[in-house]
């Protein structure tokens, strides 16, 4: 359909640009004048204001404003607020009013007192605590200034090393001791008093002991409990240091027993060879053997004058 000679024109027929191009030019349109630019077009333009929607609307002229109904922050003549219609909602002002005190009024403002007593209270608990953590911090520092480098160090007099790993251990009562003519005699073990020195009743020591299979042994009872004990050997030997084995109830106990020349005595001069190790076996309670055996590899050249025990690992 050509647009101008066939017909009424229909809306999405027209091109309201026509009047830009040869064809439409020669087809008769022109630029708008009230209709889309071809002849014949329909005229859907109204003027601002003349469109209706379900009742009739003031219409206003092209180009003019339409008057407004309200000043901006104006009740509009269409609305009303719900506060202003019967039974509405209460506006702030009416409640306060309601309340019968208003802040100008002689009402209640703010509790400024409750706020400053409130603060008052934070900061004076602030202030406690800082001065808190100050006198602890103090106390803390003297204490540890206290403590730092006042137990004196002392000098260790020269001991033989333990068959066993050290620790100190603290002292109790002494057990019993006993002197050689009280132990058991093994291999060719043999009683003797020839070397002047031996602390056992008479002087009586053990000699004949560097022979492999010697031995003595000290069956000791009313051990007090189970725990870690020391025994202590007195013994005189010159020259070479000497080590034999040292059995705890039938079991050889650590390393050998170290039987040091701690006096440094020369020349076979036992009577200036008296000295004393010790060694730190775990007894039972009640009934333990303890014995001191020349075995093969050991060296001992040595005589045995007494056994002792203390509880807990000690040195002297």
């Amino acid at each position: 359909m050509t647009p101008g000679n066939n017909g009424a024109s229909t809306p999405e027929d027209d091109d309201p640009f026509g009047y830009l191009y040869a064809d439409g030019q020669a087809n008769g349109a022109q630029p708008p004048s009230g209709g889309y630019g071809y002849p014949n077009s329909v005229n859907r333009v109204r003027a601002v204001g003349t469109r209706q929607y379900g009742q009739p609307q003031q219409q206003a002229a092209y180009g003019q404003v339409p008057q407004q109904q309200g000043a901006y922050g104006q009740p509009s003549a269409h609305y009303a607020a719900p506060e202003t219609l019967p039974g509405g909602a209460p506006t702030t002002q009416t409640a306060m009013a309601s309340g019968g005190h208003g802040g100008g009024r002689g009402g209640r403002g703010p509790n400024t007192k409750g706020l400053l007593i409130g603060a008052i209270a934070v900061v004076a608990a602030v202030v406690i605590g800082i001065g808190v953590a100050m006198v602890g911090g103090d106390k803390d520092k003297d204490e540890s200034d206290g403590a730092s480098g006042t137990a004196p160090t002392q000098s260790e007099e020269s001991r033989p090393s333990p068959s066993a790993s050290e620790a100190d251990g603290g002292s109790e009562a002494d057990l019993p001791t006993i002197d050689a003519k009280a132990l058991r005699l093994g291999g060719g073990a043999a009683l003797a008093q020839d070397v002047q020195g031996a602390q056992s009743d008479g002087g009586i020591y053990v000699g004949n002991l560097n022979q492999p299979g010697s031995s003595v042994t000290w069956t000791v009872n009313g051990i007090p409990e189970d725990g870690v004990y020391t025994v202590f050997a007195r013994y005189s030997t010159v020259d070479e240091d000497q080590k034999m084995t040292l059995t705890v109830n039938g079991k050889p106990f650590g390393s050998k027993l170290n039987m040091g020349n701690f006096t440094g005595a020369k020349g076979g001069d036992f009577a200036k060879g008296w000295t004393e190790t010790y060694a730190w076996p775990t007894l039972n309670k009640g009934t333990n053997t303890i014995t001191v055996s020349c075995e093969a590899g050991d060296k001992c050249n040595v005589l045995l004058d007494q056994l002792r025990l203390k509880a807990g690992q000690v040195k002297d």
